[in-house]
C-alpha cells in the first residue's frame, strides 16, 4: 500500500481506531461494519468481507478514485454497484474489493467516515416509533435518520434525500450507525458520545441448559449442530420477551447475509432434526426457548457472532415495541445481490482460527 506522506499518519490512525471498533462485539460483529478516510481525490477504504479487528496485522484498506465514483453515483449508473471498478489498481492490496458500502462513504462530505452496527443503536433502530425516541437523545447534534434501503446504492440514494443539512451522524433504519468528522480523532469522539446516549441497560439472561443442548446437538443423526462459539449468543433463547421479537422476523441486512431469514424456533420437545424437517432445511441457528442455541457444524465465525448481535439488541427492545421487520422483497434484495453473495463466500473461506472472537 502506498500513501502520499501527508496522509499515511492519518491512514495509519484509522486502521488503529479501526482495530479497536472491531473488538468491540456492541459496536462490530464479525465482517461487518466499515471505516473510511479521504485523502485528495482518493477514498480509503475497508474491504468488503474483511474484519475491521485484523486492521492492525492485515491490510485491508482499498482506494478508490473518488469524483468517478460519485459521478456514477449521481448518474444512478449500475457500475456505482461495482466499486471494484474504482479502484487504484497501483496503491491496492491484491484480491481485495472495496466495501458494499463504498458508495455512502464517498457521498458524506467529511473526511473520515465510521459506520458501526451498534447495538443500542439498532434496538432504536428496528423500531416503528425511532424518530421520537432518537430527537430527545441526539437533540444539539446534527442528525438525520435515514429509512431503511438495500446496503449500496439504494442505501446511498436514501442518504442524499437526508442530507440538505449535511448531518454528522446518520442513525440507518434496521441497519445501524454512521458518523462522520474531519479527523480520525473528532470522528471517534464523536462516535463515543452518540453511543454514549443511545446506550440502554440489557434485560439479564437466565443461564443456558448446555447438558439439555449438548444431548440435542448428539441426537442429529447426519445432521450436525453444535454448542455456538460465543456463548452470550444463548441470550436469545433464555429470555422470552427476547424470544417474542425475534419470532417477528429479520431486523437488519447482516442478520440475513450471516443466519438467513429470521430465527427458528423450536417448539415444545423437538429435536434439530425435526425442526429441519418441519421448516424443509437445516437452518444455521435453532432457538431452543429456555435452554439455549445450537449452531449448524458448518456455520462460520460470522454465523455466531450475529446470533449473538441479536441476543444483544433484543435484550434491548422492551416488550411490545412495534418493530419493523424486513420484508420478503428486502430479504431477496440482500440475498440475491452478488456483493452480498461475495461476502458470504469469504465468511464460508475465512476459518475460526483466522476470524478470532474479539
Amino acid at each position: 500500500m502506498t500513501v502520499s506522506d501527508n496522509g499515511a499518519g492519518e491512514l495509519e490512525a484509522l486502521r488503529r481506531l479501526s482495530a479497536t471498533l472491531g473488538d468491540d462485539l456492541a459496536l462490530i460483529q464479525g465482517a461487518g461494519g466499515n471505516t473510511s478516510l479521504k485523502i485528495g481525490d482518493t477514498l480509503w477504504i475497508k474491504a468488503s468481507g474483511t474484519w475491521l479487528a485484523r486492521a492492525r496485522d492485515r491490510d485491508i484498506m482499498v482506494p478508490v478514485e473518488m469524483h468517478p465514483l460519485l459521478d456514477a453515483v449521481h448518474a444512478v449508473d449500475p457500475a456505482a454497484e461495482k466499486a471494484e471498478q474504482f479502484i487504484i489498481a497501483a496503491q491496492a492490496p491484491p484480491g481485495l474489493r472495496p466495501s458494499i458500502e463504498t458508495t455512502v462513504h464517498a457521498l458524506m462530505p467529511q473526511r473520515v467516515v465510521l459506520h458501526v452496527h451498534c447495538v443500542n443503536t439498532i434496538a432504536i433502530a428496528v423500531r416503528k416509533d425511532a424518530e421520537g425516541l432518537l430527537e430527545p437523545r441526539l437533540r444539539g447534534v446534527n442528525w438525520a435518520l435515514v429509512p431503511y434501503a438495500r446496503p449500496g446504492l439504494p442505501l446511498a440514494h436514501a442518504i442524499q434525500s437526508v442530507s440538505g443539512n449535511r448531518p454528522d451522524i446518520l442513525i440507518l433504519a434496521n441497519h445501524g450507525l454512521v458518523v462522520a468528522a474531519q479527523t480520525v480523532d473528532a470522528a471517534a469522539v464523536l462516535l463515543n458520545d452518540v453511543v454514549e446516549r443511545l446506550a440502554s441497560r440489557p434485560r439479564t439472561f437466565a443461564e443456558p441448559r448446555i447438558e439439555r443442548l449438548q444431548a440435542l446437538a448428539s441426537d442429529t443423526a447426519n445432521l450436525a449442530y453444535r454448542l455456538p462459539r460465543t456463548p452470550e449468543a444463548h441470550g436469545i433463547a433464555t429470555d422470552e420477551i427476547s424470544i417474542a421479537h425475534a419470532r417477528q422476523g429479520s431486523l437488519y441486512p447482516d442478520h440475513v447475509i450471516f443466519l438467513e431469514e429470521g430465527a427458528p424456533v423450536a417448539g415444545a420437545g423437538e429435536t434439530p432434526a425435526e425442526v429441519a424437517a418441519r421448516l424443509g432445511k437445516a437452518p444455521p441457528f435453532i432457538v431452543f426457548p429456555g435452554l439455549g442455541v445450537l449452531m449448524r457444524e458448518d456455520v462460520p465465525l460470522n454465523g455466531d457472532l450475529m446470533v449473538q448481535c441479536l441476543a444483544d439488541v433484543a435484550a434491548r427492545i422492551p416488550a411490545g415495541a412495534p418493530l419493523r421487520v424486513l420484508s420478503a422483497r428486502e430479504h431477496l434484495d440482500l440475498t440475491d445481490w452478488d456483493a452480498e453473495k461475495y461476502r458470504q463466500e469469504l465468511a464460508r473461506a475465512t476459518s475460526s482460527a483466522e476470524a478470532r472472537v474479539p
